[in-house]
């Protein structure tokens, strides 16, 4: 019989690997050149059937340079931006974040949030007003006057004007602080001789994606908003499903385009009834996502004029500053952009914990250290009856085993006589796993607590690990970096080698070696299972786990490893203290060739 376990189990390993292998053969590689030849393809295809629809005019996909200099524009300059809005619209389409990095690279430049239309991968906010049977509305391509201001600045605002020489006046007023938030009041006055009704309208809106964006399952990224008193997000991937979306009647609240760190989102008047939706259009193989919103028609009666403000959030998504926008304007939930998951409610106070800590020390790193010795802190007496349970389970299973040979053709008297043994040595089975099931929901915070946290992007720990939200950057299969060859240009395998974000399936660097010996530790302290078929198997699962972990950021990597060591450190102490022997004693008697103790 244990032949044939030893012999399954081989099979199941190798039978797992084979998957695996032909997995990745068999399905990623083909998806991704088929991504990377939609993504060559689709500039072309764009130019071909005369541009996306919408304002542009159907201009064909040009260079980033070349849409930004094509249309006359105001910069922008702020602690934390910089960039132009173009007058051709009015839009806010040009900007970057000037206190983040594409790279590590010293000479990275900054990360580019949007971009105009007729560039690949445009995304841009647009306001505006719509009417019925009202001629020359302001469009995407209306060339609005500069009537004063010449840089945006924080306390320096611009004012746009366009006459629509049909009796009405637009006049645009833009303004920045000195972080995210740009504020755009728009006024119609009607000097013409008719009464009309006109609605305000804001869209923020992305044609085409990147490669590689949408594809992360841990972190939201697409639509997003607060509507109807509720989170209404909207993933690309859903959202190419599904097409565009029912509106949603809301009094105020945003609606926008996020991705892992950063947004971009309307903030209408919070005591405006809007209309907020997504919408998705496809034309020559370009997906356009658009998260817009039409607020409520306005009487202008003649001689009259109106006035509406809307907030445009373009930045990144710091928690702090994302509540103090919500106290200062009145604005509901706009945190709830960060994906805190459906545990929230842990999430939310573990995240600021970290951030507090961050703070104390100044360095990540030691900060998730420091993090983690907490929470094993606070359920330190739950994990220690949990151990003191398991440990009691692994000193009586000598007794469990002739207990089992014994009466093995008796199943009724074996468990009579286990049920027994428990009652005679005060062991509840059941006592080591419910401590453990209750700490799952806090591990799973802080697993999502480390994906968010924006902290955690290019945060350097020590040594190698100069960027905590990136994969372990060093490799097996060159020493880790002594040996001057990249795996990833190996022949037919090259691409299970190298390292990326996310990497080759078989690109395992030290962190997660660290971490799977490590999982082995705490995994060899624990009851062994009765069947010798589940032994192999929980014998097999901190190596697959290690593979596992591996394409996940090395910060997650250095909180596991730090736990396991923790845990592992617990359990040793409490197995010396009931006299029950261990690997790490084992280990240690290995290298000392100390005696095996008396049984």
């Amino acid at each position: 019989m244990r032949d044939d376990n030893t012999r399954n189990t081989i099979i199941f390993g190798v039978c797992a690997v084979i998957i695996l292998l032909v997995y990745q053969f068999v399905v990623i590689e083909p998806q991704a050149k088929r991504q990377r030849a939609m993504a060559a393809q689709r500039p072309a295809a764009v130019a071909m059937a005369g541009g996306a629809p919408g304002s542009s005019g159907g201009a064909p996909v040009i260079s980033r340079p070349t849409a930004v200099a094509a249309t006359p524009r105001v910069p922008i300059v702020t602690p934390a931006l910089k960039g132009s809005l173009s007058l051709r619209g009015g839009r806010i389409d040009d900007l970057y974040l000037v206190n983040y990095r594409q790279t590590l690279a010293k000479d990275s430049p900054p990360v580019e949030l949007l971009r105009p239309e007729g560039a690949n991968h445009a995304w841009f906010a647009d306001l505006g007003w719509t009417g019925a049977n009202v001629p020359n509305l302001p469009t995407a391509q209306t060339v609005w006057t500069l009537a004063s201001g010449t840089t945006l600045e924080p306390g320096k605002p611009v004012t746009l004007t366009y006459a629509n020489g049909q009796g009405l006046t637009f006049t645009r007023v833009i303004s920045v602080d000195d972080k995210f938030m740009f504020s755009v009041t728009d006024t119609v006055a009607n000097t013409g001789e008719v009464s009309i009704s006109l609605a305000p309208y804001g869209s923020v809106q992305r044609q085409g994606l990147p490669q590689g964006l949408g594809k992360n399952s841990v972190v939201h990224e697409g639509g997003m908003g607060w509507l109807e008193g509720k989170r209404q997000p909207l993933k690309y991937a859903k959202w190419e499903k599904d097409g565009t979306r029912p509106a949603h009647a809301s009094t105020g609240g945003w609606i926008g385009i996020t991705d892992r760190y950063w947004l971009t989102a309307l903030i209408p008047a919070q005591s405006e009834q809007i209309q907020g939706q997504y919408r998705l259009t496809r034309a020559g193989g370009l997906d356009i996502y658009d998260a817009n919103f039409v607020g409520q028609p306005r009487a202008i009666p003649a001689g009259r004029q109106v006035s509406i403000t809307t907030h445009i959030f373009a930045g990144a998504k710091v928690v702090p500053v994302l509540k103090d926008y919500q106290t200062s304007l009145g604005v509901e939930h706009l945190d709830e952009a960060v994906d805190w998951g459906m545990l929230w409610f842990i999430t939310r106070p573990i995240s600021q914990f970290l951030a507090w800590l961050y703070g104390l020390v100044g360095n990540l790193g030691v900060a998730i250290l420091m993090l983690t010795v907490t929470v094993r802190v606070v359920f330190f007496p739950l994990a220690n009856k949990s151990y003191e349970s398991m440990t009691k389970m692994r000193k009586v299973q000598p007794a469990m085993e002739e207990l089992r040979k014994k009466h093995k053709d008796d199943p009724a008297k074996q468990q009579q006589e286990l049920m027994e043994l428990y009652k005679r040595e005060k062991v509840n089975p059941v006592a080591g796993c419910v401590p453990m099931l209750m700490q799952i929901p806090v591990f799973f915070a802080l697993f999502k607590v480390l994906q968010v946290s924006l902290d955690m992007r290019h945060a350097p720990f020590v040594g190698f690990v100069k960027d905590l939200s990136a994969p372990d950057p060093t490799t097996i299969f060159n020493l880790f970096g002594l040996i001057p060859w990249d795996p990833g240009t190996a022949p037919l395998i090259g691409s299970l080698l190298a390292y990326g974000d996310p990497p080759g399936f078989l690109h395992i660097g030290i962190m997660a070696i660290l971490y799977g010996v490590t999982t082995w530790l705490t995994t060899s302290m624990s009851p062994p299972a009765p069947d010798p078929m589940q032994q192999r198997i929980f014998q097999l699962m901190p190596i697959m786990f290690t593979f596992i972990m591996a394409q996940f950021a090395i910060g997650l990597l250095i909180y596991y490893t730090w736990s396991n060591l923790l845990t592992a450190l617990q359990q040793y102490v409490i197995m010396r203290r009931f006299k029950v022997d261990n690997p790490i004693d084992k280990l240690i008697r290995r290298v000392t060739g100390k005696p095996e103790p008396a049984t």
